[in-house]
Formats: structure tokens, sequence, C-alpha cells
């Protein structure tokens, strides 16, 4: 080879080994990046080199560390788009459409996964989706031993080509939110069904709470456990597979493919999916968090616990974002013929209450007995767009169904307070159901109950002295208490719990 040739070669691949400015995927065409705060961009890049961001009017610097990593950080942004973005190291990157506005995360298990395709009026509902101002981002199911730092995914115009596959109640709630606010929204999408909280949990957080031991204890029984559970799997899927060839072959429907058992590798990890995905996302600038997850804790070992959990896990999100207490909104479980635990799991969702900016769509009204999977989102997303409108715009607006506050004995009757009881009233009219009262023997009967003012009156000739009040406490009550602008009651119990 000629020996300038040969120099040129060299040349070319040397060039071609030099690392190029890279960006996570979140950092995208048609992305959208939150208004009002400060904006960090990142990526990496050869270690020290200079990579500079230009976008609204912006230009800032950053230096690459010795293993490349990079980030710049935007001075807060105000609503606006389609913009470009231009990154500049030794290449050059352009980043289109690029909008200013609001950034929601939506996160849980099956039912916030429930896609805008299975909703009530999915047809009517797709047709209309065509909202250029809103922009979504499907990350995909990955579990991770550790934080990773880059989750797969794309940016998208909300069109009826793209909305069909993404969370009915994130779309809903977005969409109130952009008609109301008219800015653009951006809606990021990572949830997995039949998940447990703990899994989208940090394992420091896991780690530093005593109370949350037992988390990390039951996976290592699990894990323990796991060979001989897998080699019986292994069996079942053996013995499957021929029963699936029988029943096709004789035109019959195959039976149920087994389950694959918990161990390494699987969903429900102890922070196998926020090592997965959620931290690649925690860089990204967020307004807040709306939250539908619980079915999978509902049990009689996790229920009562959960309350430690859940409120663990928004306490570590917020921490790992470092944007202070964000509002994080969360749906309380609905309605659904399951066990006794269900009750159990939305007192422990109440609780999370008490920590600041969160906000609870009640959903005990809009279930379907038979099914854990209830279409209608519409309703889902819109309580929780009116909990984003009160506590993360600070609109003066009812935002919450009657929560409980107290109940006092009065003679034979026990009367109740709530707060958000403005115009409190039976759905539809009638007379009020849904409500129990027991004396000091812990007995519960159903109770007579009537509105008095802005408290709720109940008894039962049976329990002269009554001692505490249940309501809704139940897995699929019959209940009907609402207020004025129809948000139903959360189910409650006034007893103190006994474990």
């Amino acid at each position: 080879m000629h020996k300038n040739a040969k120099c040129l070669l060299l040349f070319l691949i040397a060039a071609a080994l030099h690392a190029a400015v890279k960006l996570p995927t979140v950092i995208s065409d048609h992305m959208v990046l939150q208004q009002g705060r400060p904006v960090r961009i990142w990526g990496s890049a050869d270690p020290g080199e200079t990579v500079r961001v230009d976008f609204q009017g912006q230009s800032v610097s950053a230096r690459a560390a010795e293993n490349g990593k990079w980030t710049a950080w935007l001075k807060p942004l105000i609503a606006a788009g389609p913009l470009e973005m231009t990154i500049a190291a030794s290449n050059t990157l352009v980043i289109h459409d690029v909008l200013v506005g609001e950034v929601w995360l939506g996160s849980g298990q099956s039912n916030m996964e429930f896609v805008l395709a299975t909703a009530v009026n999915h047809d009517e509902e797709i047709a209309q989706a065509n909202y250029p101002l809103i922009h979504i981002f499907k990350a995909k199911h990955v579990v991770a031993e550790q934080p990773a730092e880059d989750v797969e995914g794309a940016w998208q115009v909300c069109s009826p080509q793209s909305i069909a596959r993404f969370s009915a109640v994130e779309y809903f709630f977005g969409r109130d939110l952009q008609q109301r606010l008219s800015v653009p929204m951006g809606l990021i999408e990572s949830d997995w069904g039949g998940t447990p909280a703990q899994s989208w949990t940090s394992r420091q957080a896991l780690e530093s709470d005593a109370a949350l031991k037992y988390v990390l204890d039951e996976w290592q029984a699990v894990l323990a456990k796991y060979p001989a559970v897998k080699e019986r799997y292994d069996q079942q899927l053996v013995d499957w597979k021929q029963r699936a060839a029988e029943a096709t072959a004789a035109g019959r429907t195959p039976p149920n493919r087994p389950a694959l058992p918990p161990g390494p590798g699987h969903q429900n990890t102890p922070a196998g999916l926020y090592n997965g995905m959620i931290a690649p996302l925690v860089p990204f600038a967020i307004r807040g968090v709306v939250w539908y997850q619980g079915e999978s804790n509902a049990s009689e070992a996790h229920a009562f616990r959960y309350r430690r959990l859940f409120r663990a896990m928004i306490e570590d999100w917020r921490k790992q974002w470092g944007q202070g207490d964000f509002p994080f909104l969360f749906v309380q479980l609905a309605n659904y013929t399951s066990n006794q635990w269900w009750p159990v799991l939305r007192e422990s969702q109440t609780d999370a209450l008490e920590l600041r900016n969160t906000g609870m769509a009640v959903a005990i009204d809009v279930g379907e007995s038979k099914d854990i999977h209830p279409k209608n989102k519409q309703d889902v997303g819109w309580r929780l767009a009116l909990a984003a409108r009160h506590i993360a715009y600070g609109e003066a607006l009812e935002y919450s169904g009657p929560l409980f506050r107290q109940a006092i004995p009065e003679g034979t009757q026990m009367r109740v307070w709530f707060s958000h009881a403005d115009g409190l009233q039976a759905k539809g009219g009638g007379a009020l159901t849904g409500f129990a009262v027991a004396g000091a023997d812990g007995n519960f009967v159903a109770a007579d109950a009537r509105l008095d003012g802005g408290t709720v009156l109940v008894s039962n000739p049976q329990v002269s002295s009554p001692a505490a009040v249940r309501y809704a406490w139940a897995d699929d009550p019959p209940c009907n208490l609402v207020n004025s602008i129809g948000l139903p009651a959360s189910p409650f119990r006034s007893d103190e719990p006994l474990w």
C-alpha cells in the first residue's frame, strides 16, 4: 500500500474510533422539556472534550469527565415549540421538534399500563387523539441489577397512530391538563403489569429502612428456593407444550402457558424495575408523577406494610430526582371482587396523603366486580388531573372526594366528619349505603346513615353504644357517598388496626 494511502487509512480509522458525543434515548427528537425549572442535558463524549448545548437563546458548555460523562444545565425555560436544540462537540447533533411545557411520569402496574385501545369508547377516543402539543414516550420493560444509564424508548407525537398502545390513564390525565393549561405536554410511561412496589423502589431506600428489611429477606428466600422451583417449572413447560400441541391438533383451545416463577432477573426483584426503568429517567426534569399500583401488594403479608413501603418509595423518588417534594398523585384501588386485604391496601394508600404534595384519585365507584382491569379510565385520568390542577398548578378547586376526619359517639349514633365535604350527598339520590357500625365488642353491622349538614350520622338499633364506624370496607362494596362535584368518598375505618 502507498505510504500516503496508508496514513490516510490510519487517520480514518482513528477518526472512526473517536468517541462522538452521544445522548440518552429520552433526549431525542420530539422530546418535551419541563418549563420553569433548570433542565439537565447529559450524555457522553471523549474525556476532556467540551460539549456545547444551544437552545432557546441559551448557549451552555460542559466538559466531559474522565469517564466520558458530561452534564450541561439550561436555565429555566419558557413554554414554546416546536424548536431545535443543537449539541456540538467533535460532532454536531440537532434535535428536532422540541417542545417546552409540562412533563409527567406515569408508572405502576397493569392498570397504569392498560392501553387506550382497550378502554371504554376506545375507537372514538383514538380517532380523536390528534394532539400535536402532546408528546409521549414509552419505556421498554427492563429488569436490572444496578441502576442503568439508559432506557429503550422513543418520543412520539400524539396521534391516532401512536396513542393506541399508550397508557389510557396517563393519556386522559395529560389530555385534560393540556386542554386546561394550553401548554405542551410530555407524558413518559414506565410501568409493568403485575409488579409490586418494592420492584420500583431503589435498593438504597430498601436497605436504609429497618422496617423494610422483610422485603429483602423474602426475596432471599425466593432465590434460595428457585433452583428446585425452576426444575419443576421446566417439567411443567415440557408437559404444557405437549398438551398445547395435542389441543391445537384437535382444534381445541390450548391451555395457558405456566407462569415463569420468580427468581433471578424476574420483574418482582426488589429495586429491579427502579434500576432498569426509573433510574435512567431520573436526570430528566419532570413536573411530577402519576401512579397506579397496589394490586400486587394486596395480600395478608403485605397490605398493611404497604403504607411504610409506599411512603418510602415516594420519598426515595423525590430524593433521587433532587427536585424537592414534586407532586405525586396516585389512584386508590378500584372496587373488585378479590379478597379481604384490598380494604387494608386502600387504607395504606390513603396513609400516603400525609406526605406533602400528594393527591389520591378514589376509584371505588368505577371498578368492575369481575375484572381487575376496569375499562373506565376516563374518570380516573380526570380525577388525577383535578388533583394536579390544585396541587401542582395552584387552582382553587375541589379535587378530592370526601376523606374521613373523625367519628364521635352521640348517644346511640356516631357522627362522622369529613374533609372535602362540601355538598355531601348520596350519588343519584336515595339513602346512603356502605356504612357499618360497631360497639366495644368490634362486631360490625350494617348501619343506617343520614346526612346532617356537613356530617353523616350512622346508627343501628342493635348497637346501643357505638364505638366505631366503617365505610365501604370491603373489596367490592356498595357505597354512594359523594361531594358536590360527584367525587366519591374514600373507604375508611375509625377503629384502630390490630396489626
